[in-house]
C-alpha cells in the first residue's frame, strides 16, 4: 500500500453516492422528541441527515466483527481488543462493539482493568501526554479507539481522543412520503392501550442525491508519533472499514437499504491517490498486522462484574 501521495496532506476526504436498492423511498435515522433531522442547506435546498457521525462510527466497527466466530473478521484477526466475560467465563461484550470502546462501563469499571489504567500513568494535577501515555496503550490493547476516538472519563476527565475517522450520510432535495398502516387484532380489535387495532402514520423520504461522507484525519494519525508501519496499519484499517461498510453495511434499517453507485476521493484534489479496492486492502492487512504483532497485547479478558 503506497501512501506517498498523502504524506503532506492533512485530510483524506471520500464521498460515496448512494441510492435505494429497490424503489425510491428510504427511512433516515430518527432522534427522540425530534424525529428525522430535516434542515435547510446553505443554498436553501431541503436536506436530511440520514445517518449521524456517532451512528456511523458504530457501523464502521460492526463490519469488522464476525458474530459467528465472535472475533474480528478473518483479515483483521491478530488485532488487539478487550473481551468482557461474566463470572463463569461466558462472553458478554467487547471493546470493538461497545460504543465507548475501552471506556465501556463493562471494561473500565472492572477490577481487571486496573493494570491497564496503571499503564496510562495518569497523575492528578500533572499534565497528561496523549501521544506518550495514551496512544501506546490504545495501540496495545484497543487499536480501534485510535480510529474512532475515546473519552476515558472512568480514569480521568482529561483523557480524550477525537475520532481519526469520521463519517455521516446526508440527502439533498428531499421529498416527504407520508403513509401509514394499522396493526390489526383479529380477536379483540377494541382492546385499549395499543392491544387492539392501532392505526399509525409513517414518514419516509425520497432524494435524488444521497451521499456518504468520510473524513480521515491524516494529521492526527501522524501526530500519534507512531512508527511508519503502525501508521500504515491504522490508515489501511480505516480504508478497509470504509470499503467494507460500502459493500456490506448499507442496510441501515428495514426501510433503508442502500447501495453505493460511485465512490471518489475529493481531497487531495490532485488525483494522485486512488482509493484501494477492498480485495487489495484484505490482502495487505494480514501482513501489516503480523509486522506489529509484538506491539499488541492480543485478547485481554476482563470480568464484569469484577
Amino acid at each position: 500500500m503506497n501512501f506517498d501521495a498523502l504524506k503532506d496532506q492533512p485530510r483524506l476526504l471520500i464521498e460515496a453516492r448512494l441510492q435505494p436498492v429497490q424503489g425510491a423511498r428510504f427511512q433516515p435515522t430518527g432522534f427522540p422528541d425530534l424525529g428525522a433531522a430535516e434542515f435547510d442547506g446553505p443554498d436553501g435546498r431541503r436536506m436530511l441527515l440520514v445517518e449521524s457521525a456517532q451512528s456511523m462510527a458504530n457501523r464502521l466497527e460492526e463490519v469488522c466483527w464476525d458474530d459467528v466466530a465472535n472475533d474480528w473478521v478473518a483479515h483483521l484477526r491478530g488485532l488487539p481488543y478487550i473481551k468482557v466475560v461474566d463470572k463463569d467465563g461466558n462472553a458478554i461484550t467487547n471493546s470493538v462493539l461497545e460504543a465507548h470502546r475501552i471506556n465501556s462501563e463493562y471494561i473500565a469499571r472492572s477490577k481487571d482493568f486496573a493494570p491497564i489504567a496503571a499503564e496510562l500513568g495518569f497523575k492528578k494535577d500533572r499534565p497528561f501526554d496523549l501521544r506518550r501515555q495514551l496512544v501506546p496503550v490504545l495501540f496495545k490493547y484497543d487499536i480501534n479507539a485510535l480510529i474512532h476516538g475515546v473519552f476515558l472519563e472512568e480514569v480521568a476527565g482529561v483523557i480524550r481522543l477525537p475520532r481519526s475517522l469520521s463519517a455521516f450520510i446526508e440527502a439533498k432535495d428531499v421529498g416527504v412520503v407520508q403513509s401509514g398502516g394499522v396493526k390489526l387484532n383479529y380477536v379483540e380489535p377494541t382492546l385499549k392501550e395499543g392491544e387492539g387495532n392501532v392505526p399509525y402514520a409513517r414518514t419516509e423520504y425520497t432524494a435524488p442525491n444521497i451521499t456518504a461522507y468520510f473524513n480521515l484525519d491524516l494529521a492526527q494519525l501522524r501526530g500519534f508519533g507512531l512508527e511508519a508501519p503502525a501508521r500504515d496499519l491504522l490508515a489501511t484499517l480505516a480504508l478497509y472499514k470504509i470499503r467494507r461498510f460500502l459493500r456490506d453495511g448499507l442496510r441501515l434499517r428495514t426501510a433503508c437499504d442502500l447501495e453505493a453507485v460511485d465512490v471518489r476521493v475529493t481531497r487531495p484534489i490532485s488525483g494522485d491517490f486512488t482509493l484501494p479496492e477492498l480485495a487489495e486492502l484484505e490482502g495487505t492487512l494480514p501482513e501489516l498486522i503480523r509486522a506489529m504483532k509484538g506491539k499488541f497485547a492480543g485478547v485481554t479478558t476482563v470480568r464484569y462484574p469484577g
